[in-house]
């Protein structure tokens, strides 16, 4: 096929060869590669080539003689109608100008010649009644591609007029249509009076060309996109919304997509696209006032039953009291309220590049016990020269051998508190009557002389780390299922962490209780996650742990707008 079409078109022929030569070169998918061969080999794209190319080589020798060949016609006719007694030939000759087909011949010579290709409007009146309002006819031709555009009746006057113009789609592409147009016809049927659904009807029933006939809005302004780009921190399928204006204009995604948001002008409908997304027209998604209001109305439903998102309410993760467990300071009540009021709808990010010098700091966040600080020493000591983390300071005395600002800073309890008061701490507790916190300004020490941070801080610490002063990229370290968390512990013979004077095993009720805090932190920050790892096998998630370590180091990553500016 490739020889057949390279005689009959060598530009066709060498654009395949290209092709077939960058499928080699290049690493795109197949499926692209193949419908671009076939599309070339079709023989539909050979015939049109075949006309264009013959049209190319005869237009200079195809000039027309005349444009007026059918003003000419009517001439002749009218000579044979007034000769007293015309012969056959000449009554032959009127019945054969007289016939439509060959009038249409002619009109369209005539338009060929005079390249008037354009449909011609009707000329402005020269008295024009000041009572008549101007209207404006398009046409659209009807596809597998949604219109584009919504309608609503208007509550004032009760016509039907356009409610928003999708960006990309058909209506915006044609640059005629506008938000506040008036439809007063589609295909020649008066629709004033009607209802959006009866137009809707008289749309879906449709087909080829759909002409409207358009009262114009005042202002016909072009739609222009915004560059806002936002990571979504809810699940969304327009085909489940009962309220959005029109399901298939809507945009599906996930939690944790982003989108370009096109456009916020409605309060209440965001225009969107998937960022990456390769289809030109957006689609509808809630905006964060009505997220918001949703979220919120969702909640206080069902609070009321004792219920979150199907699951009985998390309670604390220390559920039952342990020795291990510190007293955290800022684990208050209003901590607690200020997590629950917080509702995560959107955020909107920009690109952060790698920093050369200046590593972002990896947060493992997750319940105690999970393994996170099994998970940092095993990567501090792929490279100590690479891999830090700050040491804590404490107000207890030293242990026998133990090394001061090698284990902790050991500072008094009146240090401390003048630390914690001054707010350059970002997480401290009390434990059997001692103090210990973290400061801020060992851990931006260390991420200014250029080493790649390890810290576990309590999961409510990430609302001090988690700023564009450190720029943390936060993953979530999370159990497997109770079943899961047995078996594998209980393989490697996992010491448990709520004991530290005894080593045994973990228990059944510290595995549960390792699944409530999980649970209460997934509900509370899991749109702050930036992955999450699975501690299902320590290996494996260690594996992970490198990758994802990598990636920060080596790839732009999505952050916080705030950030980046």
């Amino acid at each position: 096929m490739t020889a057949v079409m390279a005689a009959g078109d060598s530009a066709l022929g060498g654009l395949l060869s290209s092709l077939e030569q960058a499928r080699v070169q290049l690493d795109s998918d197949e499926d692209d590669f193949g419908f671009l061969a076939d599309l070339l080999k079709s023989r539909e794209l050979q015939a049109l080539v075949h006309v264009h190319n013959k049209i190319n080589l005869t237009k200079k020798a195809c000039q027309p003689l005349m444009s007026n060949a059918e003003d000419i016609a009517i001439s002749i006719m009218r000579e044979i109608h007034y000769r007293t007694i015309p012969t056959a030939d000449a009554i032959e000759l009127f019945a054969i100008l007289q016939s439509p087909h060959l009038q249409g011949v002619l009109q369209a010579h005539d338009s060929i010649a005079a390249k008037d290709f354009a449909p011609h409007l009707p000329e402005i009146p020269v008295e024009v009644d000041e009572d008549e309002e101007t209207v404006k006819i398009v046409q659209l031709v009807k596809s597998n591609e949604p219109m584009g555009a919504t309608i609503k009746q208007d509550d004032r006057t009760g016509a039907i007029v356009i409610a928003r113009i999708m960006h990309g789609g058909a209506a915006d592409r044609s640059g005629l249509i506008h938000v506040g147009d008036e439809v007063q016809e589609v295909n020649n049927l008066n629709v004033i009076g009607k209802t959006p659904g009866d137009v809707l009807k008289i749309l879906m029933q449709a087909e080829g060309t759909i002409t409207f006939k358009l009262l114009p809005a005042g202002s016909s302004a072009h739609l222009r996109e915004s560059k806002v780009r936002v990571r979504a921190y809810f699940d969304y399928d327009p085909k489940e919304d009962k309220h959005i204006p029109c399901k298939e204009a809507g945009l599906a995604f996930m939690k944790h997509d982003i989108l370009h948001i096109v456009t916020q002008d409605d309060p209440y409908w965001w225009q969107a696209r998937r960022e990456g997304d390769r289809n030109m027209r957006a689609g509808l998604i809630p905006s964060r006032q009505l997220q918001e209001r949703r979220i919120l109305t969702h909640r206080q439903d069902q609070t009321a039953n004792g219920q979150i998102a199907g699951n009985i309410i998390p309670k604390s993760p220390s559920c039952k009291p342990s020795p291990k467990v510190k007293k955290i300071i800022y684990d208050a009540s209003e901590s607690e309220d200020f997590d629950r009021e917080e509702v995560a709808t959107y955020e909107e990010v920009a690109r952060l590049y790698p920093r050369p010098g200046l590593p972002r700091p990896i947060v493992l966040i997750g319940p105690p016990g999970v393994g996170r600080n099994e998970l940092k020493r095993r990567l501090i000591s792929i490279d100590t020269d690479k891999f830090r983390t700050p040491i804590p300071m404490t107000s207890r005395p030293p242990r026998l051998g133990e090394v001061n600002n090698r284990d902790y800073q050991f500072v008094t309890r009146e240090e401390l508190d003048e630390e914690a008061n001054a707010g350059t701490l970002v997480e401290h507790g009390e434990f059997k009557g001692h103090l210990y916190g973290t400061s801020s300004v060992t851990l931006k020490s260390l991420i200014n002389a250029g080493y790649v941070v390890v810290v576990t801080p309590h999961y409510q610490a990430l609302k001090y780390l988690r700023t564009a002063e450190f720029k943390p990229y936060v993953i979530y370290i999370k159990p497997p299922t109770l079943a899961v968390l047995k078996e594998t512990r209980q393989a490697a013979h996992a010491r448990s962490t709520f004991d530290e004077n005894n080593s045994r095993g973990f228990t059944e009720d510290e595995f549960k209780d390792m699944l409530k805090a999980a649970a209460r932190i997934e509900f509370h920050y899991s749109h702050w996650f930036d992955e999450v790892i699975v501690n299902d096998e320590l290996s494996s998630a260690f594996e992970r742990l490198v990758a994802a370590v990598n990636k920060v180091e080596s790839e732009p990553l999505w952050v916080p707008a705030s950030w980046v500016q």
